[in-house]
């Protein structure tokens, strides 16, 4: 089974624009959103959830005030301030980091640790085949186990259904969800745009990719906006031995596909769209 992951070193550049277009192109597949912090994906792919569960990304502390004695410990080795002192001794559970150092140091064993819901994984069906998604709680952490877990869970798919191909829609930046979503992936393809802060990202994103010794190819994204900044990502990718694969103009049917909670090749035919369509066969046919 083949992996493609799409990701961007920054956010906007029209990763998941060119994640959903893919869906619609490909045969036999399945998506997984990746970008659990902020997923959008399903806003194209309209999923109808057939399958969902819990994610445990953490603990929190409890104090167990049968057993409390009001020392005050764990209010001075907590460097969260979770921990309020009084009559009553509580725990703050939007505070607590999950540490366990309270409870390591607390001498009548009254604080335990509970395991702490960080969010929702799905599993759903779309227009375009099964997609595996997610939903991080508000500041939860851990997004890099819940990529991995969604991730699991579509090749678990892949696997029982037959399809050779999953196409990831991976996170922004160069963090540990990215680095989750890429490891061990068979193709890298990265979104970039023609701006000081797209190729300095990109230049980032690069290096990450590089050291997971994964073989990857660039997309510009609205390269006519700056025709001279997207030379100089052509040059750069030259000099890397990195095969520019696409290169999309600026086009409006992005706003109006989105409107419409389509993909903009199934919203249109324009040059966006077809460049998307020829990025794809030149994808496909090199992984």
């Amino acid at each position: 089974m083949k992996e493609l992951v799409i990701i961007s070193g920054k956010g906007g550049t029209g990763k998941t624009s060119i994640a959903a277009s893919f869906a619609m192109l490909a045969e036999d597949m399945v998506m997984a959103d990746c970008d659990v912090d902020a997923a959008d994906l399903h806003l194209l792919l309209g999923p109808v959830i057939q399958e969902e569960g819990e994610f445990i990304g953490g603990k929190v502390a409890e104090i167990r005030q049968d057993f409390c004695m009001r020392c005050g410990q764990c209010v001075s080795v907590c460097r969260f301030d979770a921990i309020s002192d009084g009559y009553s001794f509580d725990v703050n559970p939007l505070l607590c980091e999950g540490c366990s150092v309270c409870s390591y140091f607390c001498p009548y064993n009254a604080i335990i640790m509970n395991p702490k819901t960080s969010g929702n994984w799905f599993i759903s069906n779309t227009r375009y085949g099964p997609m595996v998604h997610a939903k991080l709680g508000i500041a939860a952490e851990n997004s890099g186990k819940m990529v991995s877990l969604v991730r699991e869970k579509a090749k678990f798919i892949a696997e029982e259904k037959g399809f050779d191909l999953l196409i990831v829609d991976g996170a922004p930046g160069i963090g540990c969800p990215v680095i989750s979503s890429i490891a061990g992936a068979s193709h890298v393809l990265v979104v970039t745009e023609p701006t000081v802060s797209g190729i300095h990202d990109l230049k980032r994103v690069i290096e990450l990719s590089e050291h997971f010794r994964i073989p990857l190819s660039i997309c510009i994204n609205k390269y006519d906006i700056h025709e001279e900044n997207t030379e100089e990502i052509v040059s750069f990718a030259d000099t890397k031995g990195i095969d520019v694969a696409g290169k999309i103009p600026y086009d409006t049917d992005f706003v109006m596909s989105q409107v419409e909670a389509k993909s903009i090749v199934e919203y249109s035919d324009g040059a966006a769209s077809r460049e998307i369509r020829s990025l794809w066969e030149r994808i496909i046919g090199t992984i």
